[in-house]
């Protein structure tokens, strides 16, 4: 015979429970009560996502919050080189400028506007920016990278990415003497269940 205290607990627990799946705790892709757009909110639907094939030290799926003055990322790019820009802020002349051309930057912020090093790293041929964040630690801080007001024409894609993904990246290039990491970009996750999405190990979406 279960007592009233006892029932009150079970009571409890299967509020907490339900709860919890009503904010998606439990759900994936496979649970017929999350549906389509609920999957697409709880990965953040305006997020892009790419993926590095090569090295392999570095071979995850990344998430980046697209720029608010360059045109969308209408087209896919697979297997291209992502190149660090030589200064790394990209707000002066990129000496790496023939590493960078028909490629996609990867600048860091700081020193000038999102504007300007979007405009450098197009100037030196660049068909896509990936910024990272100056902040190594920052694992969880997307920003907004908003017009500079200047009225400057870009014609290329540009999206952030957290500083610990990006420092990350610029450091196991450097260690491993690489030029540039292989990315396919964007990449479509919005039908893979989120345990199934191969992410950085070093933090959590």
């Amino acid at each position: 015979m279960i007592s009233s205290e006892q029932q009150l607990i079970f009571k409890i627990l299967i509020a907490a429970g339900l709860t919890f799946r009503t904010l998606g705790g439990l759900k994936t892709m496979e649970d017929p009560t999350l549906t389509h757009d609920e999957y697409r909110v709880s990965l953040g639907k305006d997020y892009v996502f790419f993926e590095i094939t090569e090295p392999e030290e570095l071979a995850y799926t990344y998430k980046a919050n697209p720029a608010l003055f360059t045109p969308p990322w209408n087209n896919t790019y697979n297997g291209i080189q992502l190149v660090p820009t030589e200064p790394a802020c990209a707000c002066g002349f990129i000496h790496n400028s023939d590493q960078i051309e028909g490629k996609i930057a990867l600048v860091e912020r700081g020193d000038c506007s999102f504007v300007s090093k979007v405009i450098r790293a197009q100037e030196a041929g660049a068909v896509a920016v990936v910024v990272t964040d100056q902040d190594s630690d920052n694992d969880q801080l997307f920003i907004s990278m908003a017009d500079d007001t200047t009225e400057r024409e870009v014609y290329i894609p540009a999206a952030f990415v957290l500083g610990k993904n990006g420092h990350i990246i610029k450091d196991t290039l450097a260690r491993l003497t690489l030029p540039a990491a292989v990315i396919n970009i964007p990449v479509n996750i919005s039908r893979i269940a989120p345990y199934r999405i191969n992410q950085p190990p070093w933090l959590v979406w």
